[in-house]
């Protein structure tokens, strides 16, 4: 597995699609309201533990939004399409939340750190790194 050397695209791309799939279960569920987006969390907070746990949810989320892009790329059908994204969705969600030590809403908020201060994002590189031979 290759690391990309920055987080924006990638990160971006799970953190928009994990945000608009939880708002949606969230209103389909009728859970309690939820807190505001996660704001950037200050390096100082966010524990080594946390971000070796989120290295490890994130290769997962990588993981199923390569499955799905080939497979999303694949099908001309927008309505299928649709379908595939949807379920995508749901795959990162689930990605995330069965990964050890990491909730949905600790995973945005580290990438929004992550994409706020480069500290942050050179910290969870790094454990990306450490943490891709173990995914494989």
């Amino acid at each position: 597995m290759t690391i990309r050397p920055t987080l924006s695209r990638t990160a971006l791309l799970g953190s928009v699609l994990l945000a608009g799939l939880a708002g949606q279960a969230t209103a389909q569920e009728a859970a309690p309201p939820r807190p505001a987006p996660a704001q950037a969390e200050p390096s100082s907070r966010l524990s080594d533990e946390k971000l070796k746990a989120f290295a490890v949810a994130y290769l997962k989320v990588d993981k199923v939004r390569q499955d799905y892009t080939a497979r999303i790329g694949g099908t001309k059908d927008q309505t299928a399409r649709q379908s595939l994204k949807t379920e995508a969705n749901q795959k990162m969600i689930e990605a995330v939340e069965t990964a050890p030590d990491m909730s949905l809403e600790e995973y945005k908020t580290i990438i929004t750190a992550a994409q706020a201060d480069p500290a942050v994002a050179q910290k969870v590189q790094n454990n990306l790194r450490s943490a891709a031979p173990a995914a494989n």
